[in-house]
């Protein structure tokens, strides 16, 4: 499959001029970013906004967070350099596993490299060493953006004004290993999987598809799918299908349109190894020393990364300010409640003098 037919013509792109070294010690050679731009950078280079996007998600804030983008909003172009960049590992352009390894002049498939949360980050930086980005006012993002978002904060303080990591935790946790886990399962127990090894135009699709139907039901919540779906058949089907069930399959559908096994099974391994800790620092001490205003956005409805998560990060970041996003929606609230959550990013930018 193309995975370019998915990219906006708005896309550019950035080739690093150097290797790229990775946590677990590999290199990889000729790495390619996808990235997205709103407003003007500044003289001094130092009126950044960077929005990290979340597990399967794209560069391409204007379509997925629209409500917080644009004049006026908490995202202004008006006033900031704002840039959305597809993570390392993506299938939307930057280097993953979808990408021609330089080495064999094939996909990577399977035998891409392991990656991290600080890998995606260190690409990042380097993306906007290119740019002449000098200084991030904020860094913004929920899910894996918000893993991205505090690594931002541990690894760059210098250049970073302020955060805003929702919905997350700043490790994952044996809750959210075991989900992660029941999705690769179930991409590997497709007959196509073989190892990795597969005709991309014909990869496990079944697998990827069951693997997205899991996900959706951690994205959301008991009363979220009973006010929508209750016990309501589909209409129009000659078989007694429950919406509930015609909803999942959609969604599978819909994914394997769109996205690559292989890079599904890399960024969630690369989620299951998010943990702030460093060898010479425990948990707690990392985020004692992010000294940056935080706003860290919880959902008290969210069964995945739930608040308990957020307070304790609310509690051991000496800057953070706790607010509470409402929703029956679960973890997916930070994509719907949109106008909410741009009225707390905008007062959380005015309070700090952002």
């Amino acid at each position: 499959m193309d995975y370019r037919s998915f990219i906006a013509p708005e896309t550019l792109f950035y080739a690093l001029p150097e290797p790229l070294p990775l946590e677990g010690g590999d290199r990889l050679e000729g790495v390619q970013v996808a990235y997205r731009t709103w407003g003007t950078l500044n003289g001094a280079g130092d009126n950044g906004v960077l929005i990290c996007h979340a597990f399967t998600g794209s560069a391409d804030a204007d379509w997925w967070w629209s409500p917080l983008l644009g004049p006026g909003r908490s995202l202004d172009p008006e006033r900031d350099f704002i840039i959305c960049s597809n993570i390392l590992g993506s299938c939307y352009g930057t280097t993953g596993p979808t990408s021609i390894n330089p080495a064999t002049g094939l996909p990577y498939g399977p035998d891409f490299p392991a990656i991290t949360i600080r890998d995606m980050v260190r690409l990042q930086a380097m993306l906007l060493d290119g740019l002449g980005v000098r200084r991030l006012r904020l860094v913004i993002g929920g899910s894996l953006g918000g893993m991205q978002v505090l690594e931002w904060a541990a690894m760059f303080p210098d250049r970073v004004g302020a955060i805003a990591p929702m919905a997350i935790s700043g490790r994952h946790s044996a809750w959210c290993i075991g989900w992660s886990e029941a999705q690769r399962l179930a991409i590997y127990a497709d007959p196509l999987w073989q190892g990795g090894r597969y005709d991309p135009e014909q990869q496990p699709v079944a697998g990827l598809a069951a693997a997205r139907a899991i996900a959706m039901c951690t994205y959301r919540t008991w009363d979220s799918f009973e006010e929508r779906f209750g016990r309501k058949l589909q209409p129009h089907r000659a078989t007694d299908e429950f919406a509930m069930a015609s909803y999942l399959r959609y969604q599978g559908d819909k994914l394997i349109q769109r996205f690559d096994a292989n890079t599904y099974v890399a960024l969630s391994l690369a989620m299951d190894r998010h943990d702030l800790a460093r060898p010479d620092r425990d948990y707690g001490t990392v985020l004692g020393a992010i000294a940056q205003p935080a706003l860290v956005v919880s959902i008290p409805s969210d069964v995945l990364y739930p608040p308990q998560e957020q307070a304790e990060l609310a509690r051991l970041l000496p800057g953070a300010t706790l607010v509470e996003l409402p929703s029956i929606h679960g973890h997916d609230a930070f994509l719907i409640e949109l106008e909410a959550l741009n009225d707390a990013v905008a007062a959380f930018r005015d309070r700090v003098g952002l």
